[in-house]
């Protein structure tokens, strides 16, 4: 890709252009961490850089933006520009096609308004970006309310930057952000979802959430979360804090540095996973009670699936996110009857295409937890690993939905799935052993329930 984007930039610089490296591919760069992707600014117009390159989009051709696809890499290719107004707090109302100076003056952030020329390895710094990347900080260019108001999304992007970095906030940039915090209710629910995934699945994560509720912005993003702030846990289990301190410490174990030395793990965690970790106890809120002998909060794990899947629909997550977060959240209490369950069903849940998971979110709820004990987690990872080496040998289903349908006289239906799940579950504890013995099952279980 790299080498791509070079060719691009000497195809412009050809044609009497200049073109540099823009925006985050530098700040990158300057930071030694590999760029994702190479952004180009150019003095070219639209229809220039159309002429120019083979094969380009037009995506946004009306600011001055460009697609490229070149060597099966795609490039965003945008002239020089100034903006004028930004009435839906989002995209400018018009462009101006201006030079190098001008086009970092309307950026967000001065460590993303740096330009980059690699056949001089000159950097162009006109907002004092390297000033405040030697001091790690985050800072709107210019004034910063009217950096807000332009687009409302760089108050979610600040607080991302400054955690992903390691940075700190410039004290303008950190007041406005509070002043203004308010105008997230404009932000579309997409934007506002992908900006909370590159958050929770960058660095620093739990520390991220824990500033977008300093803020306020978490309130208005899912005051559902919020609620768990101050909530009271059974002290004979939890000596970490409240609700809040455990869920956001269950986070770092998927996230951080070790907590207490214990190591994160192997791979690193999914979407899905560090959306149910964050809300895994969120229905504790409304099931909280009080007896005799402690705080109890039952059916927290049914409540809470409801309650996240309340969260990621009204934020617009794909459905195959909000299912895998439904599915963990709701199933995370079940891992310790796991050890007291016979071997068919406990092989059944080992077949779970979640379970690997179900598993490492009992080991984040557990090393967010004092006083911490990982010995069922252990336990049950190295029963999990022992069974599925040798599940994988198993054949298949001893009968198919057709053998049940004939043999039960029953049509095709959810009564279908359940004794094929049935089966399943004979076969795992071995019980049933082969194919004839399945049949000879259902025939004398169904014969005598159509008898009676």
């Amino acid at each position: 890709m790299k080498s791509t984007s070079l060719e691009i930039i000497e195809d412009l610089k050809k044609a009497g252009y200049e073109a540099y490296w823009a925006g985050g591919c530098v700040r990158d760069m300057l930071l030694g961490i590999q760029p994702k992707d190479f952004d180009i600014v150019t003095s070219a117009k639209p229809d220039d850089i159309e002429r120019i390159l083979d094969h380009t989009i037009p995506i946004g051709k009306q600011f001055g933006v460009i697609l490229a696809i070149k060597n099966g890499h795609s490039f965003e290719i945008a002239t020089f520009r100034s903006d004028a107004g930004y009435s839906d707090g989002r995209r400018p109302d018009a462009v101006e096609f201006t030079n190098a100076k001008e086009d970092a003056l309307r950026r967000d952030f001065t460590i993303n308004a740096m330009f980059y020329d690699p056949s001089t390895e000159e950097v162009m710094d006109y907002v004092e970006g390297q000033k405040d990347m030697r001091d790690k900080l985050v800072r709107f260019i210019g004034n910063p309310e009217e950096r807000i108001k332009e687009d409302n999304l760089r108050i979610l992007r600040a607080v991302r930057f400054k955690n992903e970095f390691d940075f700190q906030y410039h004290p303008d940039t950190y007041q406005a952000i509070k002043k203004h915090v308010q105008l997230i209710k404009n932000i579309s629910p997409n934007r506002i979802a992908d900006e909370l995934n590159k958050m929770i699945m960058g660095k620093n994560a739990a520390r991220a959430f824990e500033e977008l509720f300093e803020i306020g912005a978490l309130e208005i993003i899912m005051p559902e979360l919020c609620r768990l702030k101050g909530l009271a846990q059974p002290l004979i289990y939890h000596q970490e804090g409240d609700v809040w301190d455990h869920s956001v410490q269950a986070l770092s174990s998927l996230t951080d540095e070790d907590i207490d030395s214990n190591p994160l793990p192997a791979e690193p965690a999914s979407l899905a996973l560090k959306w149910a970790t964050v809300l895994h106890d969120i229905g504790k809120y409304e099931t909280f009670a009080q007896d005799q002998e402690r705080i109890r909060y039952n059916h927290h794990a049914e409540v809470g699936s409801e309650t996240a899947k309340q969260i990621l629909t009204r934020l617009h997550f794909p459905n195959k996110i909000i299912d895998r977060v439904y599915w963990l959240i709701r199933h995370h209490m079940m891992i310790v009857p796991l050890m007291e369950m016979p071997d068919g069903r406990r092989r059944h849940w080992f077949l779970e295409p979640g379970f690997e998971e179900l598993l490492e979110l009992n080991r984040a709820d557990t090393v967010g937890t004092k006083p911490l004990d990982l010995s069922l987690y252990e336990k049950l990872k190295l029963l999990y690993r022992h069974e599925i080496a040798k599940l994988k040998l198993m054949p298949k289903n001893l009968l198919s939905g057709k053998d049940i349908m004939k043999i039960c006289n029953i049509t095709e239906g959810a009564k279908v799935g359940e004794i094929l799940k049935e089966l399943r579950d004979l076969q795992l504890s071995h019980e049933l052993k082969t194919s004839a013995e399945a049949k000879q099952y259902l025939q004398k279980k169904y014969s005598s329930k159509a008898s009676s």
